[in-house]
């Protein structure tokens, strides 16, 4: 199964400047849980966004640059590609950024949103879902706290043209 996974505003906005601009521990934590053992999809600059590869993961990166060859990570050129390379008998991520959310979107099978209620100024965004097309079936609110400045809800759609 192909498993979108992200945490947008409620503008759909991501991040800035190649940086997320909320911190919410228990999002961090969800989503080791959830991606660990996995391939993992992502573009070039989300993958450039972490200090070094994440543990325990299959890095799968997008880049369009010739030569792009990371330590830990199998490269491809497209989004084709990078799923072609997934076990079909296993959840796979994709993991950003906007460009990449985008591309993978019609090939997506659920979707892991993180809902961060508030908007913010982004030059990144999480495509708009077509209601005819994702279904919400699955929803938690988690309420602001000393760790977590925004209030934030756990959402999980499925693409209703993909469900038998």
């Amino acid at each position: 199964m192909t498993i979108m996974i992200a945490a947008a505003a409620e503008n759909n906005a991501l991040g800035k400047n190649n940086e997320l601009v909320w911190h919410l521990p228990n999002d961090f934590k969800r989503f080791k849980s959830l991606t660990t053992g996995h391939h993992i999809i992502m573009g070039r600059k989300t993958f450039e966004s972490f200090p070094k590869p994440l543990p325990n993961r299959t890095h799968i990166v997008i880049s369009r640059q010739k030569n792009y060859n990371p330590d830990g990570c199998i490269v491809v050129k497209d989004i084709k590609e990078a799923l072609a390379i997934c076990p079909e008998n296993q959840d796979n991520y994709i993991i950003g950024g906007g460009e990449i959310y985008a591309l993978g979107l019609p090939y997506t099978d659920k979707i892991e949103l993180t809902r961060v209620h508030h908007s913010f100024e982004a030059d990144a965004f999480f495509p708009e879902l077509n209601e005819s097309e994702w279904e919400l079936i699955q929803s938690e609110f988690n309420p602001k706290d000393e760790k977590h400045l925004f209030e934030y809800t756990y959402q999980t759609y499925i693409n209703k043209t993909k469900t038998p």
